[in-house]
This record gives C-alpha cells, structure tokens and sequence, in this order.
C-alpha cells in the first residue's frame, strides 16, 4: 500500500470512528424510545377515558419518534464541514445530541449545514474544507475533500482526500431502483437556495428535464417543515403530484428526510369523496379547463334560484292565499344580498318568502274576520312550514344542491349549458353534454370544487365547532403538562405535542386523513409537481387550499401536453398571486447523458417548445439508437430491441409509446421468454420493465428507455410528450420506428 492509499484508508477508519459512535447513540434513542414504549403499552393507569386518551397519546408519539429513528439508521451522516474557528460540524440527516446536549450531528435542514450545500472557493461562507461521506448502510466506504482554503493543504492537522469519483456522479450514475432517492448528500447550490428559500408567496422552479425540480420541492417540502413547524405541524403539507405512480415513486424520500405525515393526493383526488384516474378527451378537457367554466358555473347556481312563471296560490285549511312573483323575486333578492352560498342563502330565502306569505295568510284570515295579534304569526307559520305544498313550492324556487348532484345534472342537460354559457364558450359547450351517471374525469374535479365554494354550507355550526375546538386544546395543553411530569422525564414528548396528539386521538383520524376528507380544509403550504399540466380551473382549487398562498410550483413549460395546461406560468399564476411570484431556474442536468439530451432539446426547438436551456453533468457513452422497422413487426422489434438491453444488464427499462399501443406491447413482452415482470401505466414503475404512456413516465426516470413510433406521441398530445419521453433514460436510449420521424431526433 502506497503512502496516498494509506492516507485514504487512515481518513475512512478515523470518519468511520466518528460515525460509529453516531449509531450508538442513536441506537440508545432507539431503545430509549422502545422503552418509553414498551412502558405506556403495559401501563395499567388507563381505566379511564382521559388516561386510554393519554395513553395512545404517547403511544403515537413514540411511535413516530421510533420510525424517524429508525428511517434515517443507514446513512445517516454524510459530510463534515471544518470551519475557520477550528469548530467541526457533521452533517447528517437528523440533529444528534447527546445526554448533555452536546451536538453530536448537525441535521441538513439547520442553518449551520447551509455551507455545506453553498460554500465555494470564492465565497468560503468560513469553511475551510468541506468533506464528502460516501455509505454503504453503516459503513464508510470512501471520502472526497472540496478543499475550499488552501492553507489547510499545508496544515499537519489535516489529511485531505482529493480523488474519487464524487457523491454526486456516484449518486446520478448509479442504477435506479424504481423509487426517488433523497438528494440530501449531493445539494448543489442552485438547489440549496431555492430549498431554502424565506419566499411567503408562490415560488416557482422551472428546469427542464433531470434538472432536479421534484427532489428541491420534495426537500424544500421537509426544510420548511423543520423551519416552521409549530405553524405547519396543524395544517400540514399537501403535495400535489399527476399520477399515482409517481406517488409510489417518491413516497420514500420524505420519511428518509426526517418528515412524515405529508398529504400526497393526485389532481384526481383534491375532492373529497371522488377518486378518479380517468381523463376527458383533449377538446373536452379544454374546455373544462377554461377560466369561462367559472362564470358558466357561477350562473348555473343562480339559474337554480328560480322566479316561477305564475304567482303561487295555496289553500291553508281552507284559506286561499297567494305568494306574488314579485314577492319570491323580493326574497330571492334579498337572499342574494348576503352573498352567501347558494345552500346557505337558501335558509335566507325561505324565511324571506315566509315572511311574506305570513302576512298574506293574516290578511286572507282577516278579510274572513278572524281576529289577528301579533301572538298569532309562530303558529300561522308553523302552519305554512307544515303545508305539503308551501314546503314544495320553495323547494322549486330554491333547492338545496349536493356538489355531485348539481354537476350530474348540469353536464346531462345541455338547455341548462347552453342558458349559463358566457359568450366565449357558445360554439364548445356542448361538447361538455354526457349522460348522468358517466364516472368522473380528472378535469371534473376543479368543477365539483367550484361548484362547492358555489353551493357552500351551513357556517354557523362550523364556527361553533371552532371556537370549542380553540379552548378545548388551551385546556388540554394546560392538563398535558402535568401528565408529563408525572410520566415521561424524557424531554422528547412537548405538552403542545401530547396536547395534539391527544385531540387527534379524540378525534380518531390522522392530519392526512382529516385533511383529505375535508373539503375546506387549508394547508400550510403546497406543493405542486408537473405543474405545468394543470388548467386555470385546477389552480383555482388548488389556491383554496392555501389562502395564504404559499406555494412551491415545480415543472417544466415545455413538458407541457395536457390540453388545459399551460406555457406561461405568469399567465397561469398571476390572476391569483399579483406580484407575489418568484420564478427560479434549475440549468443543470443530473440525469440524461447530453448525447441523448441533446437530441431531446434538437426535437423540441423544432417543433418550437419553450425549452430551458441546461447543461448534462455527463455525456454518456451511448448515442441514441434508431432502428426502422415496418408498421406489421413494430410489436416484433420492439420487443427485440428490449430484450436486447435487457441482456446488457442496464437496469430498469421504460418502454413509452401513445396509449393505444401500451396493452399490445406489455402483452407481447410478456410472452417473450427471458425478460423480468413487465408493468403497464404508471404502475409499471414497480416492475423492472414498464409499458407506458409519455403521460404516466412525467417524473420518472429509468436506465434505458425504448422509445415506440415518435410520430403518434407528437399526434396524440404535441411535441411536449415526446421530449418528455426523450428524457427519462439515465443511459440507453432506443427508438423504434415505421412512420417518419419528427424532426430533430435523428441528429
């Protein structure tokens, strides 16, 4: 062994010291936290309702305490930073301390660790040496010094280790496994500071393809809720993402960051009580997506608020009496004027029309000469509210409306369409028309919302609801505090904590369950992934989930395929934000090798796509492969051609074709002899070879991609889905092909 190699080995044994002694403390958390278990389950002070409510109180606590601990056991710290003052900060992915509360780890999310991601030789930030920790499970396996201060190359106390291969190219040329990986140890600048962005408003990061834009929303996700935890740990987190199996694909990066508990819904799931994958056909989706849906929407309510054609003429034991049209239109009128919801109003309007209709009956009652005093109206009106007829009429002139009741019957009756459409949506609204019972679309879900905020609810009891709610977690934090003393010495439990655990006990539900049954629920902040496939009517949902409108929006305009989507994120945005956006760049490309990248972007700027410019940090060692074949062995050659990588061991293989093709060609994969489990749709990113759509690939990425009939990507949904589709692969990308190629992608 040479004096280099002996340096390398006496570096990775002193780090792999330090980082032993890391594990052990976090084993004894571990074990503590166990224990701190072990003895609430066996604890015999819960005869009571209250104590059964401590008790799995704590027990919930301790258990997410244990699978943070428990998350973060392999690798858990990754570099180390030497600064000016001779301090010694590692950075890992939790905060470590021991029993006396000395700083054993510095967790990524704290200010101290922002040098480690932002540091540079002109710009030290007082770092000295900034060192890479390259893992495997516990184990050090290797180390790579950014030597940021030259004098510490002449320091005896210092042994630097400047070769290697990095953390990063190690991390982005490894082979994927089908789930998104944390970034925590290779941040680069760029993304450091938009993860740690102080930015209130909408914050959106633009980058183009493998640039990173899901991990910095993912991470910025987990910073701001290690930052502002006391105002978000309430609220919560939503993140927005397009298909369920990209959500399968990153649900293990934020636990691996130290956070739980996030809501991930798809845009077909932002309503309670729909759940739906299921997409309109683009002229259909466009015009769903239209801001104008709002205004056709808002005038379909109020068509429902209904002046009949004649006066309403009723017979109350035996007294005939009539209710004007002037007097409905009077207490239509006056409903109105609250500006509440339609259903809210409604109470408004019936007490309005029978304020009116009272008054008819004690003049009909008089003018039969009965004697009339103001003691009598409670029972007058009780005789009206009772009256079969009285309650049917009103009924018709203003019905109460469920959200999916309302929307069934407006998009089955194309008189009622054609009567709320404004001008722009004339010549197109009847392509909304279907039957009553069709199953819902993605792009219904923005209307159902509108059509909620329209129709509304009952307040009163919501704000009753509130206000119990606020002193009933005053009292249990207070009775929290005293339980603590008396069991748990720890310091790991906080009355606050317990006090909201306690609640969400009583109430038996999780945040996430909570928050994604209940439609009114706000969010604390929001993040939006493949942001550019959303329409004006899906962000006007989206922003009545965070009045405060804290956003992080991440994607890419030129990825853009949905029919509602968007390549102006000012134009999307900007009705509901002002002057509150900051758009941030992401220029570098971590995944696609530039001599597939290059032909992605070559594609795109000649079809005119709005593309990002970004540079690979690689160039790969393979050139895209075309092969042209004859529309009847399309099926055959494609299934050649993956064999074909399959038997070079790449890794995970995509195959992205139009939807049309997707079954035919998973069925024929499957039936090839040799090859791995074969998915298809976005589901397939469990599997080792996936058939799907350019649609269901949006944020994924694979070893190798095949690339089925360019042409009839560009046909079903524009260019945007073929330059996805080019750049999803890590290494290989093959293209198949009959008809003639777009343009750009043979180089």
């Amino acid at each position: 062994m040479d004096d280099a190699e002996e340096q390398i080995a006496r570096e990775i044994a002193r780090e792999q010291t330090y980082a032993d002694r890391l594990y052990r403390r976090l084993d004894e958390l571990i074990v503590q936290v166990e224990g701190n278990l072990d003895q609430i389950q066996g604890s015999q002070h819960a005869s009571t309702h209250q104590n059964r409510s401590e008790r799995d109180s704590f027990m919930a606590l301790y258990e997410d305490r244990l699978a943070l601990l428990r998350s973060v056991s392999h690798s858990l710290v990754f570099g180390r930073l030497d600064m000016d003052d001779a301090a010694r900060h590692y950075i890992g992915r939790i905060g470590l301390f021991t029993p006396d509360r000395e700083q054993l780890l510095v967790d990524w999310r704290a200010p101290a660790a922002a040098a480690f991601y932002r540091a540079t030789s002109t710009d030290r930030l007082s770092v000295r040496l900034r060192r890479h920790l390259i893992n495997r499970g516990r184990t050090v396996t290797g180390l790579e010094d950014d030597v940021l201060d030259q004098s510490v190359l002449e320091d005896p106390d210092h042994d630097v280790v400047l070769q290697g291969e990095g953390a990063l190219l190690a991390a982005v040329s490894g082979r994927r496994t089908g789930r998104m990986g944390d970034i925590v140890a290779t941040i680069q600048g760029e993304q450091d500071r938009i993860i740690r962005s102080e930015n209130r408003g909408v914050l959106v990061v633009q980058g183009g393809p493998g640039t990173g834009k899901t991990a910095v929303a993912l991470h910025r996700a987990a910073y701001l809720l290690y930052t502002h935890r006391r105002r978000l740990e309430h609220t919560g987190v939503l993140i927005m993402a397009p298909t369920p199996g990209f959500l399968r694909y990153i649900e293990r990066v934020l636990p691996s960051l130290g956070e739980s508990g996030v809501v991930m819904l798809t845009p077909g799931e932002l309503f309670p009580g729909v759940e739906t994958f299921r997409h309109d056909e683009d002229a259909v989706a466009r015009v769903k997506g239209d801001l104008a849906m709002a205004e056709l929407i808002q005038n379909a309510v109020k068509q429902r608020q209904v002046v009949p054609r004649n006066d309403l003429r009723f017979r109350i034991d035996g007294t005939p009496i009539t209710l004007t049209r002037d007097q409905i239109r009077a207490a239509r009128r006056e409903a109105r004027a609250t500006h509440k919801p339609h259903n809210a109003a409604r109470a408004v309007f019936v007490r309005a029309a029978m304020d009116r209709l009272v008054e008819s009956y004690e003049r009909a009652l008089k003018a039969q000469g009965s004697t009339i005093i103001p003691e009598d109206r409670p029972d007058l009106l009780a005789d009206l509210r009772g009256d079969a007829e009285v309650k049917r009429a009103l009924n018709l002139a203003w019905l109460p409306y469920t959200p999916q009741g309302f929307l069934r019957i407006l998009l089955s009756r194309p008189d009622r369409l054609r009567a709320a459409a404004p001008r722009s949506l004339v010549d197109t609204v009847d392509l909304l028309v279907r039957p009553k019972d069709a199953p819902w679309t993605v792009e219904d879900v923005p209307l159902l919302d509108e059509v909620a905020e329209l129709l509304g609810e009952d307040s009163a009891p919501a704000e009753a609801r509130a206000r119990d709610d606020a002193e009933r977690r005053r009292a249990d934090v207070e009775y929290a505090r005293k339980v603590i003393e008396n069991i748990d010495s720890s310091g790991i439990i906080r009355a606050e904590d317990l006090a909201d655990q306690v609640r969400h006990v009583r109430d038996g539900r999780t945040l996430a369950e909570r928050a994604s049954s209940e439609r009114s629920w706000t969010y604390g902040h929001v993040v939006v992934d493949e942001a550019q496939e959303h329409s004006p009517m899906s962000w006007r949902a989206l922003m009545r989930r965070a009045p405060t409108k804290s956003f992080t929006v991440v994607g890419d305009v030129a990825q853009t395929s949905s029919a509602g989507g968007t390549d102006s994120w000012s134009a999307a945005l900007a009705p509901y934000i002002q002057d509150r956006l900051q758009v941030e760049h992401l220029t570098v490309n971590y995944r696609t090798p530039s001599r597939i990248m290059d032909r992605a972007v070559a594609m795109a700027q000649a079809h005119d796509l709005p593309v990002t410019a970004v540079s690979s940090v690689r160039e790969g060692d393979r050139d895209p492969l075309i092969e042209r074949t004859t529309a009847t062995e399309l099926t055959a050659r494609t299934t050649d051609a993956v064999a074909a990588v399959h038997e070079e061991r790449l890794g995970r293989i995509a195959v992205i074709a139009a939807q049309e093709r997707v079954d035919a060609l998973a069925a024929a994969l499957r039936s090839r002899s040799g090859l791995p489990s074969v998915g298809a749709g976005s589901a397939g990113v469990d599997d080792e070879i996936a058939v799907m759509t350019a649609q269901d690939a949006k944020g994924l990425e694979f070893d190798a991609v095949v690339l089925v009939e360019p042409a009839e990507l560009i046909a079903a949904h524009g260019a945007g889905d073929l330059y996805v589709a080019m750049s999803r692969s890590t290494q290989h990308l093959g293209v198949v092909h009959a008809q003639v190629l777009p343009a750009g992608i043979a180089g």
